[in-house]
């Protein structure tokens, strides 16, 4: 009796009957930079302050777990792009690496095995779309320094004979239409629709696509188009939705949130945070209607060492942080080009103008536009109580949120690359 008890579980186990199966469709969502105190600044950023209770976020809703963030060395501080390829293929490597091992070969990447497995490919960014994190799903390079080889590798890392990435939407037209190499002519040439305005997203109608909306990167979400990744995400979704009976895999990178922490920007963080929040909306909003999808996000590391609250004070204002309507590098530039410091500054921010606001800035503008900025994002970090540690990078473990199917499978401590090799197990099933 146990004999046969032992061979009907093993039949139903390999027969999938009690095993689980693999979500057809994979959303990879990843907040570059975005450690745990950036996601618990949005919380307090975001709160409704007449009410008693604090609301919570998306965040807050599908937290699973945590990651360690390492590279492969004991320095213990990760870049962006060490921390892509781990997050991509399941390998630690050095920093500076795009999908390569330390031995500078060449890794497999999750993006390319979905890519064999017949499913549709897709990369969306508010960076340049062959900076450090989407480059390194679908190219592979000593350096993420060496932008125009990387760009090249869209077209020229063939994946069975076909082009790696069937859809990109992001920034980087310097890197795709250049003297030596006009890729987005190679692009339509293979059938690709290309874009180039992000006011006019049904310029794309079809996959393959590329949308390219900026120089490099898009402008910062404080500065101009608030919701701009959102808009990405949905007409990602749009395009890809129904597009393969094999499914989709997708990165969805909110890229600025890093370059916000470099600079120590709190309300250009936030605004990128809101941003990068709502598209996960979008993002579970498709699960619930498509529930045989797996939606994990998570960070490749924190930047900036942001502490909530400073100067032995215990308070955080973010009446402060939600008054400031530009980044501070775009403040420092109309502080630098007007002679009217007080009508800029209160025109970009809710903090008063005071004698002692004045003679920091005047002081400030007189040495030139780096001290200039230094002394913006002083007023507004102190005033908000608001520190940093730094301007690049920390070693701290990062979130892990997941949602749809399977998504369980994400919870605890974990290694950064054990969630690449979750995944990777999905999607080869």
């Amino acid at each position: 009796m146990k004999k046969q008890f032992g061979l009907l579980a093993l039949l139903c186990t390999t027969t999938g009957a009690f095993a689980q199966t693999a979500p057809k469709n994979v959303i990879y969502m990843i907040g570059d930079g975005m450690g745990p105190a950036f996601t618990t600044a949005y919380r307090y950023y975001k709160d409704d302050p007449t009410t008693k209770e604090i609301e919570t976020t998306v965040f807050d809703t599908i937290l699973k777990g945590m990651a360690h963030t390492y590279p492969d060395d004991h320095t213990y501080v990760t870049d962006s792009a060490a921390g892509a390829t781990a997050l991509s293929s399941g390998h630690k490597s050095y920093n500076g690496a795009i999908a390569v091992d330390t031995a500078k070969k060449p890794v497999k990447t999750m993006l390319e095995i979905a890519k064999e497995q017949g499913m549709t490919t897709a990369l969306v960014a508010t960076s340049q779309i062959n900076h450090a994190t989407p480059a390194s799903f679908a190219a592979h390079n000593e350096s993420r320094r060496n932008y125009d080889d990387i760009a090249n590798d869209y077209i020229d890392n063939k994946i069975a004979g076909k082009l790696p990435v069937d859809l990109m939407l992001g920034g980087g037209t310097q890197y795709f239409i250049r003297d030596d190499r006009n890729l987005v002519d190679e692009f339509k040439q293979a059938g690709y629709q290309y874009g180039d305005d992000i006011q006019n997203l049904g310029q794309i109608t079809q996959v393959p696509a590329i949308g390219l909306y900026a120089p490099k990167g898009l402008p910062f979400a404080l500065d101009e188009n608030p919701t701009r990744l959102k808009q990405l995400t949905s007409k990602a979704f749009d395009l890809l939705d129904g597009q393969n009976d094999k499914g989709f895999f997708v990165m969805i990178e909110g890229s600025q949130i890093d370059w916000c922490g470099h600079a120590n920007d709190i309300a250009c963080a936030m605004a990128e945070m809101d941003d990068f929040a709502k598209s996960i909306e979008t993002a579970k909003a498709y699960v619930d209607n498509n529930p045989d999808t797996i939606l994990v996000i998570t960070a490749d590391h924190s930047t900036g060492g942001l502490t909530i609250g400073a100067h032995g004070q215990y308070k955080w204002e973010t009446d402060v942080i939600k008054g400031v309507k530009a980044t501070a590098g775009t403040l420092t530039k109309l502080l630098m080009g007007s002679d009217n410091l007080k009508t800029v500054w209160q025109a970009n921010t809710s903090i008063e103008f005071t004698t002692e606001n004045e003679i920091k800035l005047k002081q400030a503008k007189a040495m030139g536009e780096k001290t200039l900025n230094l002394a913006v994002k002083s007023i507004i970090n102190d005033l908000s109580f608001t520190g940093w540690t730094t301007g690049g990078h920390t070693a701290s473990d990062v979130q892990v949120f997941a949602y749809g199917k399977n998504s369980d499978d994400f919870v605890g401590s974990q290694n950064n690359t054990d969630i690449a090799k979750k995944l990777i197990g999905y999607i080869k099933q």
